[in-house]
This record gives structure tokens, sequence and C-alpha cells, in this order.
């Protein structure tokens, strides 16, 4: 009996962990082909130095040929507060890039986009930490919106939806 509880106590512990080794892992992730809008300033990533996930998606930008400068920190709340990111629309890491926010796993396809166009917005984000998004395990059918924030965008507004 004492050894069914003891693996019903450890269990859920072990599947998290499982879980979050399988994210660090970069074959896990995806990325679109826009490495001809790599032709920017460098891009400077704010994260969390245990965050597999984060990694990823800054070993995938790197692929697009992005140049990438990061900053490993346990307390990423005074990038996106400094950065103007909505409460709403924080995700795990933030990164800059030639005057605009990049908050969390957004797309390439949509970053390159927002370099492409330079709206008057402060940022693009996606919430949270879809899965299938960049970084977040290769899923095709994966389907989430890419948000702007600040400067003309509206509240809510969608900048670039991904799976539709």
């Amino acid at each position: 009996m004492k050894l069914i509880k003891t693996l019903l106590a450890i269990t859920p512990v072990a599947a998290l962990a499982l879980g979050m080794a399988s994210f660090s892992a970069v074959g896990m992730a995806h990325a679109d082909s826009h490495s001809d809008m790599a032709d920017h300033s460098t891009m400077h990533v704010t994260k969390s130095p245990t965050c597999g996930c984060c990694g990823a998606w800054v070993a995938l930008a790197r692929e697009e040929g992005y140049d990438i400068e990061v900053t490993d920190t346990d307390d990423v709340t005074d990038v996106k507060l400094d950065a103007d990111v909505p409460g709403e629309m924080w995700a795990c890491h933030t990164a800059m890039i030639d005057g605009y926010v990049v908050e969390g796993h957004v797309p390439f396809a949509a970053l390159a986009q927002l370099l492409e166009e330079r709206p008057d917005i402060t940022g693009i984000a996606v919430p949270g930490m879809p899965f299938g998004s960049p970084g977040m395990g290769n899923d095709p059918t994966a389907r989430y919106d890419v948000m702007a924030f600040g400067g003309d965008a509206g509240d809510g507004e969608v900048f670039y939806q991904v799976g539709l």
C-alpha cells in the first residue's frame, strides 16, 4: 500500500518534468521560412534561464536568420512592464526588434509581416503558451491569434491568425 501511495504522489511530478523536457527539445519546435526577413537589427530576447520553450523559440529565430541577443533573468516582469505589454497578453519571453515588442511564441510569418508593414503599434503578442506555436511543439493544425497592442491597435485587435 505504501508503494502505491508513493507512486501516486510522484506520478504528477514526473509527468510534468517529462512534459517540460519535451518542450525544450528544439526538434519539437517548428518554424516558417522567412529567412529573408533577417535583415534587421539585433533582436533582444529576455527570458527565464530555465525555460526550454523560450530557448526553442530563440533557436528557431536564429534558424530564420535573426541575430539574437539573450538576457536570462529569474524575473521577466520588469521587461514586460517597461515595454507596456498589457497583462492579458503576457507570455513567457519578451523580445525587442526594430522598435517593436514581440511577446511570447510569435510565429515568424507574423514577425515578418510586422517588420515589413511597420504599423503604428507597440508590438504583437501570442498570449500564454499555445501548443503548436514556435517553440511549443510542431502541430500543423494549431490555431491561435497573434494580437496587436499599443499605438493604433484597438483592444483585442487580431494582427495575424494561425491555422485559419
